[in-house]
């Protein structure tokens, strides 16, 4: 049984899952014809990944990193903004596992939590996902903040959204709140789903005006954006949204001295810097695949300054 066992994961990692990557990636993914080229050099992923399997299966995708961020957001003076994404409910990442998760993120008491989509990932797992992330709001002085991600979608959102309607998290789904005796605004982007370039542009921009409707321009600086998908950090700072937080892309899971080996977007991981504005693409907690090499699922902290 070991040995079949052992078989199937082999299959799963070095053939399944990087011809599903490719195929998912490519065809969902809003891409211009330099991207494509990238995306075709994804046949690649079987022939790294045969060289680093045990190490990012067995250690480096369960073990989340901390990384603390100062920024400079006068509004949210002297509160810390922790975030989490792409959790994926399933097989590689329990309910047991968010707990702990948001337990860990808590250890450093930060104000507020964002959660930047992809979470609830497995319709058997999400009812009672909703309600450990429920119990963490008392974790987080200021509350938790939802956007919602792709999978969401995929995976019967409209019954996850009547149960996170009934807790106290506030889900920011093309609108935005004021943070409680605070300046600071909040405010959460939907997912876009165009598929060429051009119309990919146009939707994100028009999302990102809904999100911010009812935030004066005036407090548009007093602003931090969350939205799933990278590319949102552009048209944050065009509005002149200092701060953009986003997920998405799990750093492309493969990584080498803190950049992307095979990288699909325009933006991979990390800090951002747009003009005046910051973006963060963060690394994600859970996975595409079954292993992280070079690219350790993260916490990330925003300490905000004056």
């Amino acid at each position: 049984m070991f040995w079949l066992m052992l078989f199937l994961a082999a299959f799963f990692i070095f053939i399944f899952m990087p011809a599903l990557l490719t195929y998912v990636v490519y065809r969902r993914v809003p891409v211009d014809e330099n991207k494509r080229r990238v995306l075709k050099g994804a046949a690649l992923y079987p022939l790294v990944l045969a060289g680093s399997s045990a190490y990012g299966y067995c250690y480096e995708r369960k073990h989340q990193v901390k990384r603390y961020y100062d920024v400079t957001l006068p509004a949210g003076a002297g509160l810390t903004v922790a975030q989490i994404s792409d959790v994926h409910l399933g097989t590689f990442f329990s309910v047991e596992d968010l707990r702990g998760l948001l337990q860990l993120v808590a250890e450093d008491k930060p104000d507020i939590l964002v959660i930047t989509g992809d979470l609830f990932d497995d319709v058997t797992l999400n009812p009672a996902a909703v309600q450990v992330v429920e119990e963490a709001v008392d974790l987080f002085p200021k509350g938790i903040y939802f956007c919602i991600g792709n999978h969401e979608h995929y995976r019967n959102w409209a019954h996850t959204e009547e149960l996170l309607k009934k807790t106290r998290v506030c889900m920011l789904i093309g609108r935005a709140d004021k943070v409680p005796g605070t300046d600071l605004w909040l405010a959460g982007a939907e997912y876009t789903f165009a598929r060429d370039d051009e119309s990919f542009q146009q939707e994100k921009e028009a999302l990102t005006k809904k999100a911010i409707k009812n935030i004066p321009t005036a407090e548009l600086s007093q602003t931090i954006l969350l939205a799933h998908h990278p590319e949102y950090i552009d048209d944050g700072a065009a509005l002149g949204i200092p701060l953009t937080l986003t997920g998405h892309t799990h750093g492309c899971q493969l990584g080498l001295f803190g950049l992307a080996v095979i990288p699909m977007y325009k933006y991979n991981r990390g800090m951002v810097k747009n003009g005046n504005s910051i973006g963060y693409v963060h690394c994600g907690n859970g996975s595409w695949l079954p292993l992280r090499v070079g690219c350790p699922p993260e916490i990330a902290y925003f300490r905000l300054k004056g």
